[in-house]
């Protein structure tokens, strides 16, 4: 799995906690009259109970430090909306929606404990929607964190296997055996696309492509799995292909032995269902991975399998936050449908409806895996 840099994690999905009506549809909704202040010991300063209905809180931070302020309801901690890294001296724009119920600030200092400002009650309006997002917090990412831990490790140890086998198949010159020696193991690396954060340079090594190698395919820095294919599905010699086996043999294993005390950042977990795919859609589903294999619709189920991995262990948190999991399990179960149907086949031999069909779906559920990461995202209460 290759990293996007124009990718997620550059954007703020706050906008997509919307499966309620409290942050839906706020473009171009009136502003409350005056900022609302927040510091280091007030937060919401000004504000008085609004009325019901869309608009557009300005907050004002006017503490010395960087803020996240969050919209909550006061008893129960449902974000609503949030504002991140407000800086010092800085009035942003908070758009909401409000039904009737609670509402309050939750500030907090880049450098404090958060705390909840006074609470406004907000009458008149729609009765209070469905739950926006509760809260996930670092401790309760600590299970699916160890669980997915688990999933990868299991995956390294079944690809040192593979990539040994591959070596192996390589240094007897056969070269049918070889590739498809290949293709299993590669697979199985990319079904571990959701922690690739965490292999740091080993993913380069094992995975990397020729962009950004002057030398190309030629280049010294063309190592690992594409650099195999290239060469197998091209028919380059293959004693001259042994060290290159070799060489991601050893790379696979020093991962392995490396990701054991390797911790997965808590706030990635969530970040990478909505990340897989989206690389699937960049790299897998354009062609620009295949090295002669024609193996990139195969690549995206194996991508649709690490993108279920990282929903299973997150599951337990998303069933009672996410209302729209039901349909995106529906999403995927279509996706997965329409791969298999397809599978074998290199995407020159797609006929246009085929290619639409599987280029849309891919599309369609990275679009609703986007919710997930900003669900997942762990969020500091106290």
């Amino acid at each position: 799995m290759r990293r996007w840099a124009g990718g997620f994690g550059a954007a703020r999905w706050t906008a997509v906690l919307v499966g309620t009506a409290v942050l839906s549809g706020c473009s171009g909704s009136p502003a409350q009259p005056g900022p609302v202040a927040v510091s280091r010991s007030a937060c919401g300063d000004g504000w008085t109970a609004p009325p019901a209905g869309p608009q557009t809180l300005q907050v004002r931070n006017d503490a010395a430090v960087t803020m996240e302020i969050d919209l909550v309801d006061p008893a129960t901690g449902t974000v609503f909306g949030e504002l991140e890294g407000v800086g010092p001296g800085t009035t942003r724009a908070l758009p909401v929606n409000f039904a009737n119920g609670a509402y309050a600030l939750r500030c907090a200092p880049e450098d404090g404990t958060p705390f909840v400002g006074p609470t406004v009650q907000v009458t008149g309006g729609a009765a209070r929607p469905g739950p926006a997002v509760l809260p996930v917090t670092n401790a309760d990412l600590l299970g699916p964190l160890k669980q997915y831990h688990g999933y990868v490790a299991d995956g390294l140890g079944t690809l040192t296997g593979q990539t040994a086998a591959l070596a192996q198949a390589v240094r007897s010159g056969n070269r049918g055996a070889a590739r498809q020696a290949w293709l299993t193991a590669h697979l199985t690396y990319e079904r571990l696309g959701a922690a690739y954060n965490a292999f740091g340079d080993s993913d380069g090594a094992i995975n990397g492509t020729t962009a950004g190698l002057p030398g190309g395919a030629a280049d010294p820095g063309f190592t690992g799995f594409h650099r195999l294919e290239n060469g197998l599905w091209h028919n380059e010699a293959m004693p001259a292909l042994s060290p290159v086996a070799d060489h991601l043999d050893q790379a696979v294993q020093k991962l392995r032995t490396s990701f054991a005390d390797a911790q997965i950042d808590q706030n990635d977990l969530g970040l990478r269902a909505h990340e897989i795919m989206e690389n699937t859609l960049q790299f897998e589903l354009t062609g620009r991975t295949d090295y002669g294999s024609g193996s990139n619709l195969a690549t995206a189920g194996a991508n649709l399998t690490g993108t279920r991995a990282v929903l299973d262990v997150l599951r337990p948190l998303l069933t009672t936050r996410f209302p729209g999991l039901k349909d995106l399990d529906a999403w995927i179960a279509r996706t997965d449908r329409d791969l298999r149907a397809v599978a074998g086949k290199p995407l020159s031999a797609l006929d246009r409806k085929q290619r639409q069909r599987i280029d849309a779906d891919v599309s369609e559920l990275t679009e609703r895996l986007a919710p997930v990461a900003a669900i997942a995202e762990p969020r500091r209460t106290s």
